[in-house]
């Protein structure tokens, strides 16, 4: 077997099945490769444990990480070139109770502001980022948050300093100051945070909000007059608020420092995919913030509808995505 060649099959046929992450997993004395897309997880290749092996050194190799660590947990990143476009990978590994190392790769891809159904959503949050404060885009692992993100710092951020806090980066954008948490050399997000601080950026990006200490970094950086952009993890656009809320942010805080949040999903068309988002700022969040109870969403019904009825998704994605 020809480990460059499995593993570029392998990576290559995730990515034409628009696939957001691949795992490798010892099942029965086996390798098993298995994918996730919108219809869920898929087996798509066996190797014995040995070709297993050599399949996870190579790549996380190629992300400059610990080939001879095979139980502590890892990250690390790359990037794949294929037909012409830049794919951006994410790795993470551990090894489980019985000593086999498993790895989980992300696949991040590019979402044009073409590939957006509704370009007037990137518009508003771009009108949005005039009142500065903290903007939070949610939804779950491969709609395409970090992506939107970084397309929404790449418009408003032209001429301007803009900085970023990862763990890990996951795309590489040579026009911005990245920086990434790194424990085992004590760069934690505290640290990067004080130091980001003193470079006076224009526009703050703290990657994924994951616990209680990021949101408060990320929290404190919006209130003290900082444009920030961050990510989380949250099954609808309202529901956000009460996900920042279960990190320890109060209402007050959320009411002070939040200008919009919105959530997104990537939908399956006839040429590819391409993005929807719902966002809530303005008195529709203040008043959802007010709420000891919320609701899910602002518009994405009516859009969902908007767009079967203009035959840009099918019938059974409108029904797939009525929950987000």
């Amino acid at each position: 077997m020809r480990i460059k060649e499995t593993v570029n099959w392998l990576i290559e046929e995730a990515i034409a099945n628009h696939a957001s992450d691949m795992f490798f997993l010892v099942r029965d004395k086996e390798m098993l490769v298995n994918s996730r897309t919108l219809t869920g997880i898929k087996e798509r290749a066996k190797f014995t444990l040995n070709e297993g092996k050599e399949i996870i050194n190579f790549l996380k190799y190629g992300a400059q990480m610990d080939i001879a660590e095979h139980r502590r947990p890892q990250v690390g990143a790359l990037t794949y070139d294929y037909h012409h476009e830049k794919y951006y990978l994410r790795l993470s590994s551990v090894g489980d109770f019985a000593g086999y190392e498993s790895l989980v790769l992300r696949i991040i891809y590019q979402v044009k502001a073409g590939r957006y159904f509704l370009p007037e959503q990137i518009e508003q949050l771009k009108e949005l980022t005039r009142r500065r404060g903290l903007i939070v885009t949610s939804g779950p692992t491969g709609s395409g948050k970090t992506t939107t993100m970084y397309k929404l710092a790449e418009i408003v951020g032209q001429g301007q300093m803009v900085m970023t806090i990862e763990d890990p980066v996951e795309i590489h954008q040579a026009t911005f100051l990245q920086t990434q948490v790194n424990y085992e050399a004590e760069i934690s997000y505290a640290r990067l945070l004080e130091a980001a601080l003193r470079h006076r950026p224009d526009i703050l990006i703290i990657g994924e909000i994951r616990n209680a200490q990021t949101a408060r970094l990320a929290v404190d950086a919006a209130l003290s007059g900082h444009l920030v952009f961050a990510t989380v993890h949250a099954k609808s656009t309202l529901q956000t608020i009460s996900r920042l809320e279960s990190l320890q942010i109060n209402q007050n805080e959320l009411s002070n420092c939040l200008t919009a949040v919105s959530y997104q999903r990537l939908l399956p068309t006839k040429n590819g995919f391409s993005c929807l988002l719902d966002i809530a700022s303005g008195k529709t969040l203040q008043d959802s913030i007010s709420q000891s109870q919320r609701g899910n969403f602002v518009s994405w019904t009516d859009n969902l509808m908007e767009l079967k009825q203009r035959g840009e998704i099918s019938a059974p994605i409108y029904e797939q995505f009525q929950e987000g």
